[in-house]
């Protein structure tokens, strides 16, 4: 089956470890005889550079005409240093999710046993977590008015919420609950926020058409000390883009690294794909970036838009393999890696490939 996919490297590590997971997908189509058709497109810093766009209308129309993407990062110092600066290649993601329709970002955090000891968190808290997260991803503060006033010495940032936004999200997140441990905690600041208030009423609305799904509702601020004191208390979080932004990557510290956690963006069309971690130029060009996030991507890709579970698990069940076996990047090192069992990008993409050719389909699987 043929699929067409838009690869958007971006700028810093989302080159590198891009490449390594559309060198997975090229092992799966001939594992299971599918077929891909690449294509690329810019966005961000690099975009910025040629055309002055953080998303050009050319990779926008690639993105509206395909059945998936694989994005790397986008992010550079530059912008970072000047926050003066009025074109932006975050501009490029967030017009991007916009444009799409990509309101759901999902976030699994699944701990790899082999990883126990490189969080800094302790083993006995962490082993057997398991949470998937449901960000909204296309409302909140980052959508809403924002400016200037009072001689630019005020600044302003609307958090803003609108009732379908939050009704779509939550029935994806108890949906999803349904074929987990059919449990939401959703997370809002309603002792302080008008639009928290809203998202806990529509939620709490939401949750009595899955009466088979436990639901409960914690503070933002008592989520991120939970999170870190139990995080096995958890099954699917819910909350609101702000919020979901930080508390994921809070959560990078259950699986180890950023360089390990996987996402999904997704709306009622395309879906995006993506690791959580940024652009990295402090270690960009060294290739020591971990690719492992973008090839659980690629896992995510094979599952929710394309529907092919085995596939999906097939990439998981490689990267779990070769974490078994010794492997690592330099982000997930602990006290027993040494030698050659440290692989650089490249290598570890290696090292994956190496575990998929190693399969053995029953005759007639395909």
């Amino acid at each position: 089956m043929k699929k067409k996919i838009v690869i958007l490297p971006g700028d810093g590590i989302g080159k590198e470890v891009t490449t390594e997971g559309k060198r997975v997908l090229e092992q799966i189509a001939v594992i299971f005889g599918h077929s891909f058709e690449f294509d690329y497109g810019s966005i961000g810093h690099d975009a910025i550079e040629a055309t002055g766009n953080p998303l050009p209308d050319e990779t926008l129309a690639k993105l509206k005409n395909c059945d998936a993407i694989l994005f790397g990062a986008v992010g550079h110092p530059k912008y970072d240093n000047d926050p003066t600066l009025k074109v932006r290649p975050e501009q490029g993601l967030l017009k991007m999710r916009k444009e799409l329709g990509l309101y759901a970002n999902l976030r699994p955090i699944k701990l790899f046993d082999e990883l126990l000891e490189a969080s800094s968190i302790k083993p006995e808290v962490l082993r057997g977590s398991d949470i998937l997260f449901f960000r909204e991803l296309t409302g909140d503060v980052y959508f809403g008015e924002k400016g200037r006033k009072d001689d630019n010495n005020t600044a302003f940032d609307l958090m803003i919420y609108q009732r379908y936004e939050v009704e779509r999200i939550a029935r994806k997140a108890f949906a999803a609950a349904r074929a987990r441990k059919k449990k939401v905690t959703s997370v809002d600041k309603a002792n302080v926020l008008e639009s928290s208030r809203l998202w806990r009423q529509v939620v709490t609305e939401i949750g009595k058409e899955f009466p088979d799904v436990q639901l409960e509702h914690q503070f933002v601020d008592a989520a991120a000390m939970k999170l870190i004191q139990n995080p096995r208390s958890y099954d699917v979080v819910l909350t609101g883009n702000l919020f979901g932004d930080i508390l994921t990557d809070e959560a990078s510290q259950i699986a180890g690294s950023m360089g390990m956690l996987a996402s999904a963006s997704v709306g009622d069309t395309v879906g995006l794909y993506e690791p959580i971690h940024g652009s990295a130029h402090d270690i960009t060009g060294k290739g020591i970036a971990n690719p492992l996030a973008s090839i659980l991507s690629v896992a995510l890709m094979l599952d929710i838009s394309f529907g092919w579970k085995e596939e999906s698990e097939i990439v998981i069940k490689a990267v779990e393999q070769t974490l078994k076996a010794g492997y690592r990047t330099s982000d997930i090192l602990d006290s027993k890696t040494y030698g050659d069992k440290i692989l650089n990008t490249s290598a570890m993409g290696n090292q994956i490939l190496k575990e998929l050719s190693m399969i053995n389909l029953p005759v007639g699987q395909f």
